[in-house]
């Protein structure tokens, strides 16, 4: 089993290395183990861990949700709490995709404009 330190992690994750610290201190993702050093060691199911939570972030879930999610994610018998969290994921993305249709709108009316006004 292969361990990455924080750095590369965040670099995969796409996670401040402050954000992962967060998470650890939180109890939502806790390396697997440390080197002599002392630095914190990750494994790939640790990865996976953090980008199930940086998927969360944006969708509004809490920490202590998150940490639900988490848990549900690791028994098997937590089907009916992972269905009622896919749920809610989705009428999120809902939500986003009408956020960016009006952006999307906004944007072609403001270029719109700005196109006609420099050309008069």
């Amino acid at each position: 089993m292969s361990h990455l330190q924080i750095g590369e992690v965040a670099k995969r994750t796409e996670l401040s290395i402050n954000t992962i610290r967060h998470y650890d201190e939180a109890g939502l993702v806790t390396p697997s183990a440390r080197s002599a050093g002392g630095f914190r060691l990750y494994t790939d199911a640790d990865v996976d861990r953090l980008l199930v939570i940086r998927r969360m972030k944006p969708l509004g879930f809490t920490l202590e949700e998150m940490g639900e999610l988490l848990a549900a994610i690791d028994d098997p018998s937590s089907t009916a709490l992972v269905a009622a969290f896919h749920e809610r994921a989705q009428r999120s993305c809902e939500k986003l995709r009408i956020q960016l249709a009006y952006a999307e709108e906004l944007t072609a009316l403001l270029a719109s404009r700005t196109v006609s006004s420099g050309t008069g």
